[in-house]
């Protein structure tokens, strides 16, 4: 047991260094006014200065290409659970059998390339009309169906943790409505599950880059791309800053799931 428990030590030790590392590479690069060929343990302490992070969002163009892909995440995560939700709750207490089928759509997006998915759609607005296309929202669908293998694996995880159908016929057979059964049973059984669909699909957009190329639309990733020539501190210190909040989110994720075990365990007990 203790051999064990060394080996899993090790093995975690080893990839927090993975992950780390880099990260630190990534942090001396951005915020040191040292040349990389003198940064080594000697220079680890000197120039330290965010100013290569101040100006990158301080400029217009991270601005406009920020406030874009913040607009998008957002809608993209509206329009993920508007869809969605109605979705699991049906096949989880309506329709079990329909799950399985629900669940490969979901992961189609993995099999399906990016540029086959613009290409595809595109060729269809083309005839319907450009004026989606057009639009810097047109984005907003392709999101939302590049994220669904992990927008619906959340919530549908979250409502498998419960027996939903039991809960639901009880609350219908003491007279309550369809809407007070939504509001009083499903949707506070399905809060982690959102919490989690939500940051997913929210970093989904906010890393998306193949797409919004691909449509001509600039986003923050494009932003990125764009201005590595100019100011390639400034590009990586805001990559860094994006990494850095997407590992809160999924340590948030993370401690909410945890807390939900906690609760279901102690209903079971």
């Amino acid at each position: 047991m203790i051999r064990n428990n060394f080996w899993s030590k090790v093995v975690l030790v080893i990839v927090a260094a993975f992950y780390v590392l880099p990260m630190i590479a990534m942090a001396r690069f951005s915020f040191q006014r040292v040349p990389v060929i003198k940064l080594g343990w000697s220079t680890l302490g000197k120039n330290w200065t965010a100013d290569s992070l101040i100006d990158a969002v301080t400029s217009e163009r991270f601005l406009q290409a920020g406030w874009l892909s913040i607009r998008l995440a957002l809608l993209s995560v509206v329009l993920s659970l508007l869809i969605l939700i109605p979705t699991t709750v049906y096949v989880h207490v309506m329709k079990k059998g329909a799950r399985s089928y629900v669940e490969f759509l979901s992961i189609l997006p993995y099999v399906v390339p990016p540029i086959a998915l613009v290409v595809g759609i595109s060729g269809a607005m083309k005839v319907l009309g450009t004026w989606f296309l057009a639009s810097p929202f047109s984005l907003v669908p392709f999101y939302v169906i590049i994220s669904l293998p992990f927008t619906f694996r959340s919530l549908d995880t979250s409502l498998g943790a419960i027996d939903l159908k039991t809960l639901v016929e009880a609350s219908r057979s003491l007279g309550a409505s369809w809407i007070r059964t939504v509001r009083m049973v499903i949707l506070p059984n399905l809060k982690v599950g959102i919490i989690n669909a939500s940051f997913l699909s929210f970093a989904t957009v906010l890393g998306e880059f193949t797409i919004a190329s691909l449509l001509l639309k600039f986003t923050l990733p494009a932003y990125l791309a764009e201005s590595q020539g100019s100011n390639p501190q400034g590009t990586f210190s805001v990559g860094l800053l994006l990494l850095v909040v997407s590992a809160l989110m999924f340590g948030l994720m993370n401690r909410l799931s945890k807390r939900k075990g906690h609760a279901l365990t102690g209903l079971t007990l």
